[in-house]
């Protein structure tokens, strides 16, 4: 009987044992997979505020028609700017990245703020000029014209040419974004070590990874000397690939 009571214990130890161990390994290899960090994600910068700020300040010291803030970024909106960060996972908690500012999406972005910098310019021009007495009309497309005679081309061109820049300059992003090496993400941090060719050698983020989410946000001290384009917390979206 002890001998029988023994062996349905030892066997009943040695189930939950196995099956413990098997839930551990699950854990550990998939479950950590389901969480792990690979693929293609993509960040949306945003430029709006910078552009309007900008802008404002240029406008302020040429003495044009006050305006407020406010009215400034209701004339610049969602001004964003595509960052490419891909996440290959070649052992557990350890692989490889890329990452990279989409040319296309910052010209796109750079020509879509002096567009709307040339609409609020246009607008402020009517009233500075309907103040000094001006009777003729003031509508958008006569002051279009009336910026291209008097200057010799388009407001848009104008403002790229005598005026601000309203982003920072592609190569300033792609010393803080661009990047390629190897990373590791332990306890919810994600150190990346850039490869000898690129300014940066290594950088840690805080991250979260939320089903399709992933929330980048500066770790304590690990801020770059030189490096003052800081857009923290990115959030970025796991490109999901497409139906053939």
């Amino acid at each position: 009987m002890k001998k029988a009571i023994k062996t349905a214990v030892f066997t009943l130890l040695f189930l939950t044992l196995s099956v413990s161990t098997a839930y551990l390994a699950y854990l550990h290899f998939f479950s950590s997979d389901e969480k792990g960090l690979s693929g293609e994600w993509t960040a949306n910068l945003d430029m709006t505020e910078q552009a309007a700020v900008t802008a404002l300040i240029w406008l302020q010291d040429i003495e044009a028609v006050s305006i407020s803030p406010e009215d400034m970024e209701s004339y610049m909106q969602d001004l964003t700017i595509q960052i490419n960060l891909t996440l290959e996972q070649t052992d557990h908690g350890e692989g490889t990245f890329h990452s990279s500012v989409l040319p296309e999406s910052y010209d796109s972005c750079n020509q879509a703020a002096y567009e709307a910098f040339a609409m609020a310019f246009q607008d402020l021009l009517a009233q500075r000029l309907r103040m000094a007495g001006y009777t003729d009309s003031t509508d958008r497309e006569t002051i279009k014209a009336l910026v291209e005679e008097t200057f010799g081309m388009s407001t848009v061109s104008y403002l790229m040419s005598c005026g601000p820049e309203l982003l920072p300059p592609l190569e300033d992003l792609q010393i803080q974004y661009d990047g390629r090496g190897t990373y590791e993400a332990i306890d919810g941090i994600l150190t990346r070590q850039f490869d000898a060719s690129w300014p940066v050698a290594t950088r840690a983020e805080r991250y979260i990874r939320e089903d399709s989410s992933l929330i980048l946000s500066e770790a304590n001290g690990s801020a770059e000397p030189g490096l003052f384009l800081d857009y923290y917390p990115m959030l970025y979206t796991l490109k999901q690939p497409s139906n053939q």
